[in-house]
Order: structure tokens, then C-alpha cells, then sequence
């Protein structure tokens, strides 16, 4: 088939595009690897200042693994319910309640940080703990959740899926978690995938909320980076990514999955 010129065109606008996001990041990678970064590779590679960065921040590492997932559950646990009813009340008072899950995306997360300093900076214990700072993150990522569960339960027919299977004999329960969970499973995987990555990767809040013993990825990145050889902090950058991308696979992986298990029942 004969390529036109405006194919062409977006062609390289993409690649454009791709490399403006992707060449940064490679040459980042490269710098966590070379021996030393002024001299670039003819200087050689070496895998030192990455086991320098296991070494020293693996508990780092860790701990920001434990918070996201922990992040993940609550929200899963309070994300698909309140989706659920949002989906179910379609009102001015739902709308409401759909508008203020947003806020505190909208505010910045210094704020957050700040109004939950100031509201729980005498607890003691809770404000040096790892609790507090999974509490700023399931502020920020539960939105994520529940809008995209909301936005899948909002492009099926929910009232008649229900009625049938009500028509049918199936409890609440059932239809919960047989009907419901199946049908909004894509929404499910992507709130997910967005809770994880943010969880994650979150800094203005948790620089904040963090205390030497509390110290999450993105914060030993940042103090990498100010304080450390650039070397270091590039190493940092990798390893981020060598915990953070085999996570997101795997769970697209367990979504996929369980997809042909589902259609297999129904047929």
C-alpha cells in the first residue's frame, strides 16, 4: 500500500515525540553505568555504582515496594465500592461526591502533606511511622481508582446486568462479585496500574511526610542526586526502574489472565 506524505509526517512526529521522552532517560541509564560520567563511555562500564546503590538504599527500595502495594489494597478495597455506588446514585449528591474524591489531585501535595501534618503532626508514633505516609498516598491515588472503575461501570448497562442475574436467583453478593468484578475488570487493572506507578513514584508529598526511617524511592532519589556523585544517582534511576517495570508486567499479566478464565465460564 502506498504511503501518503501526511503518514510519513506523523511518522516522524511520533518518533520525535518518542525519542524527546525516551533519549533522557537512556542517557541517564548509561550514566549509572559508566565509570565516570564526564568522560561518557570511553571511560568503560561498570556495575559499581549500581551495587554502591543496592548496598545503601535497598531497604529504600523495599519500602517503597510495600508502601504501593499496601497503597493498591486499601485502595482497591475502597476505590471499587465507592465506584460501585457512585455508578448505582446517579445524582447531584453523587455528582458531589464524585467532584470532591478529585481535590486531592487538584490540590498540590505539598498542601496535602502540610493539612496532614497539621491535623495528626501530635500523634506521636502514627507521624513517624510508615501508616502516615501510606495515608497521604491513598489520598492522592484513590481518585485514580475509583475513576476508572467508574468510568467502565458507566459504559455498561449495570441496571439490567443486575436485574438478570437478580431474575435469576443470585444474591448481592453474587452479583458483586460475579457479575459486577468480571464485567469491570479492565477498569480494575488500570486503576491499579495508575495507583502502583504514582504510589511509587510520589515525591512532593512524601518529602514532607517521610523521616529518615521512612524513606521512600523518589526522596532517596532526589537526596542521591543533591548529595552524591551524578553517577549514583543515575545508578538509582535504574534500579527504580528495574523494580517498578517487572511490577507493571506482572500485573498486566495476572490481568490477562484471568480474562480468558472468565469468557471460558461464561461460554
Amino acid at each position: 500500500m502506498k504511503r501518503t506524505p501526511l503518514f510519513w509526517l506523523q511518522l516522524a512526529f511520533t518518533l520525535t515525540v518518542c525519542g524527546f521522552l525516551v533519549v533522557p532517560v537512556i542517557l541517564s541509564v548509561l550514566a549509572g553505568l559508566t565509570v565516570n560520567y564526564q568522560t561518557g563511555l570511553s571511560s568503560g562500564l561498570t556495575l559499581r555504582w549500581v551495587l554502591e546503590v543496592w548496598s545503601g538504599y535497598r531497604n529504600t527500595i523495599f519500602h517503597s515496594i510495600a508502601l504501593s502495594l499496601a497503597c493498591l489494597g486499601i485502595t482497591l478495597l475502597l476505590g471499587i465500592p465507592a465506584a460501585y455506588v457512585l455508578a448505582k446514585r446517579q445524582n447531584a449528591f453523587s455528582r458531589a461526591i464524585e467532584e470532591l474524591l478529585v481535590m486531592p489531585v487538584a490540590v498540590p501535595g505539598l498542601a496535602t502533606a502540610l493539612a496532614l501534618i497539621v491535623m495528626y503532626g501530635g500523634a506521636g508514633g502514627f507521624r513517624t511511622s510508615s501508616a502516615f505516609i501510606l495515608v497521604g498516598h491513598v489520598l492522592f491515588t484513590l481518585p485514580f481508582m475509583v475513576r476508572s472503575v467508574l468510568a467502565v461501570l458507566m459504559a455498561i448497562d449495570l441496571k439490567t446486568l443486575e436485574e438478570g442475574a437478580a431474575s435469576l436467583g443470585a444474591s448481592f453478593r453474587q452479583r458483586f462479585f460475579h457479575v459486577v468484578l468480571p464485567n469491570c475488570r479492565g477498569g480494575i487493572l488500570a486503576g491499579s496500574l495508575m495507583v502502583v506507578t504514582l504510589s511509587m513514584g510520589e515525591f512532593n508529598m512524601t518529602w514532607l511526610l517521610h523521616t529518615p526511617l521512612t524513606k521512600t524511592l523518589p526522596v532517596g532519589l532526589a537526596d542521591a542526586y543533591a548529595s552524591l556523585r551524578l553517577e549514583i544517582g543515575s545508578a538509582y534511576t535504574l534500579v527504580f526502574f528495574l523494580m517498578i517495570v517487572p511490577l507493571l508486567i506482572a500485573m498486566q499479566a495476572m490481568g490477562q489472565a484471568a480474562k480468558p478464565r472468565f469468557q471460558a465460564d461464561e461460554e
